[in-house]
Formats: structure tokens, C-alpha cells, sequence
């Protein structure tokens, strides 16, 4: 059985741990005694989707509260004075489980911030402490690690040597458990795959489950946090380790919870990314300096004044149930992504396309934190003449000769002016063709350059491609097959149209809409556009090749290369 010692009390960072008991297989996150006005509270907190039935606490009055929070059961019950153990009943079986006393005063009166930590570094966390502390009047900080518990220990000892003289921060608390909390089918929380938005999930190697890194979830953790540590706070946020509070003019986010009317005010997140982070180093609040100009929604949490709020309402995760926010005072935090989910570069967990600069993000960098983190490269753009936009269209064929005049004839009529087209090894006179098309000047052909290369035939031809004058001198560019036709839906169909309607885009992702052979068995010779007319629905979810694209893309030198699908860099 784990002891009711509350552990170490000296000095400024101190360790706890939760009880983590099995109790007939129902597992018990923690247990604590409360001081009431009446006498002694025991409350236990159960893990999520345990039964309630069969569950009890002995007491003189022989009355057990049960609580259900979010499918987690919460027993309570009076206790007489004395040792600091209950007797709880599961199963018909008997267990003494004993108590950590609750130690609300650490923080009494304090602002503190609650946070889990999930692999974040000693010194991510006292830069996390430190920047919380100078800019936003924090006190105090409980940090649940779900690290190993020895794991846990060597964290707290490297905590204590780089934050332990931090000026303003009174007390941190580093809570952590012999049980693991993580949601039990997703693996480490750092995997690409639990980041939201990261893209090509559907194409990722998922690891094996691993509880103990996957993301949290036991969301009764905020209950026991509250009940042991924080309940006497005068404000506490609920943020992560891989979190900053963004800058904020005025009263800071724990004053304004205080002179809220509920006691409580809602957070919102916006998840942060650095551009790229240097070789060799870990990444870093300061290297955090972009945003996605796409992205939609925050991810909310919460800051709340419990002496206001009440003991009725209810700590969850992402909103503290029984106290409406002030809808006046939304705050945002920035979430510092490649801190929670480190990897080789961040394209893994966001699309670089979608990332641009946030001055406040880079004044941070830059004036707080000092350091040179590393920018967007800057986009000298190639001014282009006044007037109709110049298209043209790079290709690579090989044997495509009866489909080649109607897919130019197609192309030509919607707006298309230029052709640049590539073959190899051809039997069925497609070459021939398109020299006789190059004699009449509509289309540049070209035999492909991929021979004593280590290119495939596709990417020696975009490189070539590059040097040619007549992609040079385009406005708008694409890579396309001759199996692909361009269909535009506003105005009059015609690539004017699309250029209007789509004002300074740079780039227009083209989605791919998946054909069948309409049950034609034979070669007849017909049209393309009028033989094959049955398609897959216009969205079509699965399978993921119908979620392919090509690129029309603006030439005005702000990508590196030509890509099969979307320019690069």
C-alpha cells in the first residue's frame, strides 16, 4: 500500500505522488483527507470507466457520497479523527487505503499555474517558470509529470538546480504517479500522430500503444490537483508545459479571473511552430516565432479564482464545469508545439506551406528570450507584366498518341498558352506527333535528359524544365498529365475567370475527381470528355487517392523547384 507521507517538504521544488492503488482491479488514482468544518473528509478518486457498483467507504455515520465526474467515480465519506487511512470496500473485498493530506496551504493565496508535463525538459520548464513568473505575476506552479516515477525524481533534481532561485516563484510542486494516465490505445503523445493537423496521417507507421507517454487520459486529474494543492489558490491557470501565456496589456490573466464575475475566464490556444530549428539543437520557446494563417478554432483551457468560482463547480481539462466564463475576457496562449512533439523537422506536424510569421511571437524571441531563431526565408518575388497572365503547362509523356490533340485542343480553349512536353522511348510515334506540333508552334517538345542521370524520367524533366525560356517567361505554371483536365467552375469555365476569382493566391490546389471507364470495353477513338462521363462523387473521403491534386501556381520565384504535384521550397 502507498504511504500517506506527503514527501519532501524542503525547498522550493517539492515531489508528491498519487496513491495508485488496485483495489480488486479497480484502480484508484489517489486518495485524500480534507479538512471540513464538520471534521475529517476522505475522498477517493477512481480511474475513468470504473463501476460504481460494489464501491464503498466505512464511516461512523455509514453514509458514502458517490460522485460520478465525467464517468469517473468520486467516493466521500466523513471520518473520525485519528490515523489517516479509511477502509473502502470493492468487490465484497476490504482494503485500508490511507490518505494524503490535503496541502492547500503550499498555495494559499498564490497564483499558480497547473500543468502537465509529458516529456518537456527541465530547462523547457524553468524557461516556462521563469517567463510566467516575470511576465504574468505567477507564484506557484503544481506540474504533474507522467513520467516514470524515477524518471520523475531525476526531472525534479535538474528542476531544482535551474529553477530553485527563480525571484517571485514561491513554490512547484511535481506530482507524479507509479500508474501510468494516458489514454491506453494512442501511442507517445510526441508521435506525429496525436498532433492536430499534422498532415499525411492516413500514410503514418502508427508505434505500438504506450499509456504511459500516449495523451492524458485521466481527466479527474484536475479534481485531485485541486482538492491536494489548489483549492485556497487565489487563481490558477491551466496551461501546459510546452504553453506561454501570450503578452498581454493590463491586469494579468490571474487579476482578471479574480475580477471576473464567475471567477472564471476561458483560454484560448493557438498552436505555435518554429520555422526551423537549428542542427543540433533542441527546440525552444524562442525558436517558436510562426503561426498557421489557416488554422481555425483554439484549444481551450481555463483560468479560474476558486474562493469566487465556489467548491461546487467541477476542474475538467478544457472548461470548469458549474462557471460560465467571462465572454469578455477570452485570453490566448500559444502552444509551442515542437516542444510536446519534438521531431527531425517540423514539417511532420504541420504543413510548412500553411506557416507564417507572428510579430508577437518574433518580438518574444527576439526582446524576452533574446535569441536568433531561425525566419522564413523572405519572398523576392518576381514582378510580372500588366495584363493577361501567361499560362503554360509541363508535361512528360511516353506512348499517349491518341489522346494527345483533344487533351492540347481542351487545354488551349480554356486559356492555356504554353506547352512544354517531355517524351522517352516511344513506340507509337507520340515524339513524331509532337514535333510535327513543335513545326506549327503549340507545343516545345523535348526528348527527355534523364538518361546517364540518377533521376527518375519525371523529375530529370522538371528540372530541365527549369532552364526552359518558355517556363521562365509563364505567369502560371503546372505539372499535369495528359490523363488530367483542368475543370473550372465559375464565370465561363476559363482560366481568366479562376485567376479573378481567386485574387493574389499564390497557389490553387486542383483536387483530383477519380473516373471510371463508363463500361466502354474497346478502343473507339472518341473523345476523352465525351466517352468517359461517370466519376466518383465530388467529395469522396475515402480511399485516400481520391484526395490527390495537382498545383497551378503563380512563377514569381518564391518556390525553389517544379514538383509532380506542387512546387517545392
Amino acid at each position: 500500500m502507498s504511504s500517506s507521507d506527503p514527501g519532501n517538504c524542503d525547498g522550493m521544488i517539492l515531489e508528491r505522488e498519487l496513491s495508485a492503488l488496485s483495489l480488486a482491479g479497480n484502480t484508484l488514482l489517489d486518495a485524500v483527507e480534507l479538512r471540513a468544518s464538520n471534521g475529517r473528509v476522505a475522498r477517493l478518486f477512481f480511474k475513468s470507466g470504473t463501476a460504481r457498483e460494489g464501491l464503498g467507504i466505512a464511516s461512523p455515520a455509514d453514509k458514502t457520497v458517490l460522485h460520478n465526474y465525467g464517468g469517473a467515480p468520486v467516493l466521500e465519506a466523513e471520518i473520525p479523527d485519528g490515523p489517516s487511512v479509511v477502509t473502502v470496500s470493492a468487490e465484497g473485498a476490504l482494503y485500508n487505503v490511507p490518505l494524503h493530506p490535503e496541502e492547500t496551504d503550499l498555495f494559499a493565496g498564490l497564483n499558480v499555474l497547473a500543468a502537465v508535463r509529458n516529456g518537456e525538459t527541465a530547462r523547457t520548464a524553468a524557461e516556462w517558470l521563469r517567463f510566467h513568473t516575470a511576465q504574468h505575476g505567477l507564484q506557484g506552479a503544481v506540474i504533474l509529470d507522467r513520467a516514470h516515477p524515477q524518471d520523475s525524481r531525476r526531472f525534479i533534481e535538474e528542476l531544482q538546480t535551474l529553477a530553485g532561485s527563480i525571484k517571485g516563484l514561491e513554490r512547484v510542486v511535481v506530482v507524479h504517479s507509479k500508474l501510468p494516465l494516458g489514454k491506453d490505445n494512442l501511442p507517445a503523445e510526441a508521435h506525429p500522430f496525436n498532433v492536430p493537423g499534422a498532415p499525411g496521417k492516413d500514410r503514418m507507421e502508427i508505434p505500438p500503444a504506450d499509456p504511459w507517454q500516449a495523451p492524458l487520459g485521466e481527466f479527474l486529474i484536475y479534481e485531485i490537483l485541486r482538492a491536494r494543492f489548489l483549492a485556497r489558490a487565489r487563481a490558477v491557470a491551466n496551461i501546459d508545459l510546452f504553453d506561454l501565456l501570450a503578452p498581454d496589456e493590463g491586469p494579468n490573466v490571474f487579476d482578471r479571473a479574480v475580477a471576473a464575475p464567475t471567477g472564471c475566464l476561458r483560454l484560448g490556444g493557438v498552436q505555435a511552430y518554429p520555422w526551423r530549428v537549428r542542427r543540433g539543437d533542441q527546440a525552444s520557446f524562442a525558436d517558436h516565432i510562426c503561426t498557421q494563417f489557416d488554422a481555425t478554432g483554439l484549444r481551450p483551457r481555463w483560468c479560474v479564482a476558486p474562493a469566487t468560482a465556489g467548491g461546487n463547480c467541477i476542474w475538467r481539462l478544457i472548461r470548469v464545469v458549474g462557471a460560465e466564463p467571462d465572454p469578455a475576457e477570452d485570453l490566448r496562449f500559444y502552444r509551442c508545439m515542437a516542444l510536446r512533439h519534438p521531431t527531425d523537422t517540423v514539417s511532420k506536424i504541420v504543413p510548412k506551406t500553411s506557416l507564417v510569421e507572428t510579430p508577437e511571437l518574433l518580438a518574444l524571441a527576439t526582446g524576452y528570450f533574446n535569441a536568433k531563431p531561425v525566419r522564413i526565408p523572405p519572398e523576392d518575388a518576381i514582378k510580372r507584366r500588366r495584363g493577361k497572365p501567361r499560362t503554360a503547362i509541363v508535361t512528360t509523356m511516353k506512348n499517349e498518341g491518341p489522346f494527345i490533340l483533344e487533351w492540347l485542343a481542351y487545354h488551349r480553349a480554356i486559356g492555356v498558352d504554353d506547352f512544354l512536353v517531355y517524351t522517352n522511348d516511344c513506340t507509337d510515334g507520340t515524339d513524331t506527333m509532337l514535333q510535327l506540333l513543335q513545326d506549327k508552334g503549340i507545343v516545345q517538345h523535348r526528348e527527355n535528359p534523364f538518361r546517364n542521370t540518377d533521376l527518375k524520367p519525371q523529375h530529370a524533366a522538371l528540372q530541365a524544365a527549369e532552364e526552359e525560356p518558355v517556363i521562365r517567361d509563364a505567369d502560371w505554371l503546372v505539372c499535369m498529365d495528359v490523363d488530367e483536365f483542368i475543370n473550372i467552375k465559375c464565370g465561363d469555365g476559363r482560366l481568366s475567370d479562376l485567376f479573378q476569382a481567386v485574387g493574389n493566391a499564390n497557389m490553387i490546389a486542383m483536387t483530383w475527381r477519380l473516373f471510371g471507364n463508363n463500361d466502354v470495353r474497346d478502343f473507339t477513338g472518341d473523345l476523352i470528355t465525351r466517352e468517359f462521363t461517370r466519376c466518383a462523387f465530388e467529395v469522396t473521403r475515402k480511399p485516400h487517392q481520391a484526395w490527390g491534386f495537382k498545383t497551378l501556381f503563380r512563377n514569381t520565384g518564391i518556390f525553389k523547384k517544379l514538383g509532380s504535384t506542387a512546387p517545392r521550397g
